[in-house]
């Protein structure tokens, strides 16, 4: 299908931009890579009357490291990502998440604000966020705030965000000792939405017990979650496989799943089982390494 007439604009400034979603607030919409907007444009399931390129934009893309967080800008890309060598040796849940996504077009235009703002049920970031325990950075015109994932994510294709906001960075907390993270998913091929995604982040302390344990889930509910329930039978306890199952057992129970062309919901919830032990499995072996 084509899509309905909209007015496009480019402004070369972060500023001018928030100026921009002021003057016209609520009809217009972000594009930042495009993959997630482009389709419901075609669709007509988005009809904004006005579409905001940050193409020219300058430092939204950033990746930067510091002793208490680990900041990446709205605009960075999956590849971006995936390719950093802090990520890759410091944060395998993130690099595994963003090395997984789509095809390598994708993945060279696909930006991880782009994919947390639009929230599609079936991606991949917000299952790692809810793990992480990350914050979301959004700024209008006139404020900047902070919102915890575990806030942000509110209904399929609804966030947090205000319509005169723009997602400018997700902070995500640093890595230490004991620390270990993984992210597994189940698709059909390689680079296709979840049809099970798990996310799961912990710390082994010295008593080799578990805590700060989070985990996240995608594409088996209306939007990403966390099963606290899952999270609480896990936070405190010695690793075993025991512990670990059950843990994994709480989180499908906690999943609702519909039954589609991937498969019927009792599979899809059998699934969450499995790819939530094999990412706690995962967690808890990094985290011995670092230990």
């Amino acid at each position: 299908m084509i899509p309905a007439q909209f007015d496009y604009v480019r402004p070369a400034s972060l500023h001018d931009a928030l100026a921009t979603l002021r003057d016209r607030e609520g009809e217009a919409k972000i594009l930042a890579g495009g993959y997630s907007l482009l389709p419901l444009l075609k669709l007509r399931l988005a009809e904004p009357a006005l579409l905001v390129d940050l193409r020219d934009v300058g430092g939204l893309d950033g990746i930067v490291e510091t002793d208490d967080e680990l900041i990446i800008g709205g605009r960075a890309t999956h590849r971006q990502i995936a390719d950093h060598e802090a990520i890759a040796q410091r944060y395998p849940m993130l690099h595994e998440a963003a090395a997984g996504i789509g095809d390598p077009q994708i993945r060279n235009w696909g930006t991880i604000g782009g994919s947390c703002a639009h929230a599609d049920p079936s991606s991949d970031w917000p299952a790692v966020l809810l793990a992480a325990r990350a914050a979301v950075v959004c700024r209008s015109a006139d404020h900047e705030r902070s919102i915890a994932a575990r806030d942000f994510f509110r209904d399929t294709f609804t966030t947090a965000i205000d319509p005169d906001e723009i997602l400018i960075e997700v902070r995500f907390p640093t890595t230490g000792r004991g620390s270990g993270a993984a992210y597994r998913k189940l698709e059909r091929r390689s680079g296709d939405f979840a049809t099970v995604g798990v996310a799961a982040s912990l710390v082994l302390g010295p008593d080799g017990r578990m805590r700060d344990v989070g985990i996240g889930l995608t594409a088996v509910a209306e939007t990403p979650f966390a099963p606290t329930p899952a999270e609480a039978l896990l936070d405190g306890e010695l690793p075993s496989e025991e512990v670990i199952l059950r843990a994994a057992r709480a989180a499908a129970d906690e999943s609702r799943p519909s039954s589609d062309a991937h498969g019927p919901a009792e599979y899809k919830r059998a699934m969450v089982a499995e790819m939530a032990s094999r990412a706690i499995r995962a967690a808890v072996e990094r985290a011995t390494r670092r230990a």
